[in-house]
């Protein structure tokens, strides 16, 4: 919440006067929440390129010791981590202005927010893993760190798919239903 907050408190004198006008209010703190939603889901694809950097850094001193199981274990664990990174980037932003296409409420814009917090943690443990498996030497362990990073990531990329599905639901019940 705390992008929403800056956001929220950087409106400049037109926006807080244009503020009494009716309807207006709701719509533009809609606006400013997309644009949070946006940045936050930015800096995170920035940061989790920097947690892919790390993990690039420690493959090159994997192939280097010739603890080529656990360079693949790893390898795999960049592809996933990628594909996170992706998703995030090209992901649709939370709500949308009155002429797009795709419209997300209030309510979903909220539960967002909840799916954004567990990447937020997500990212940390990333972070975290990636330097305990910086220190590891044995490739049993190291072997089964890539295996706890994958599965991590896969809950990752899960989290983000059901964040979608929300924009998704949200979109499909406010399509006009038709009737023949």
């Amino acid at each position: 919440m705390e992008v929403k907050e800056q956001v929220m408190g950087s409106k400049n004198a037109f926006e807080r006067v244009m503020g009494v006008i009716p309807g207006y209010h709701g719509y533009k703190e809609k606006e400013m929440r997309r644009e949070a939603d946006k940045l936050l889901r930015m800096h995170l694809a920035r940061r989790f390129e920097e947690e892919r950097t790390h993990l690039g850094l420690l493959q090159t001193r994997l192939a280097d010791r010739g603890k080529l199981k656990a360079l693949v274990a790893m390898e795999r664990a960049m592809l996933k981590l990628q594909l996170l990174i992706d998703r995030m980037k090209a992901a649709a932003y939370g709500y949308s202005g009155w002429f797009d296409a795709l419209k997300v409420g209030e309510k979903e814009l909220d539960a967002l927010y909840v799916f954004d917090q567990g990447l937020v943690e997500g990212l940390e443990k990333v972070s975290a893993m990636i330097k305990q498996a910086e220190n590891a030497t044995e490739d049993v362990v190291l072997q089964a760190m890539a295996e706890d990073l994958l599965t991590l990531l896969d809950g990752l990329n899960n989290t983000f798919t059901k964040r979608q599905d929300v924009i998704i639901a949200e979109q499909s019940s406010s399509k006009p239903t038709t009737s023949a």
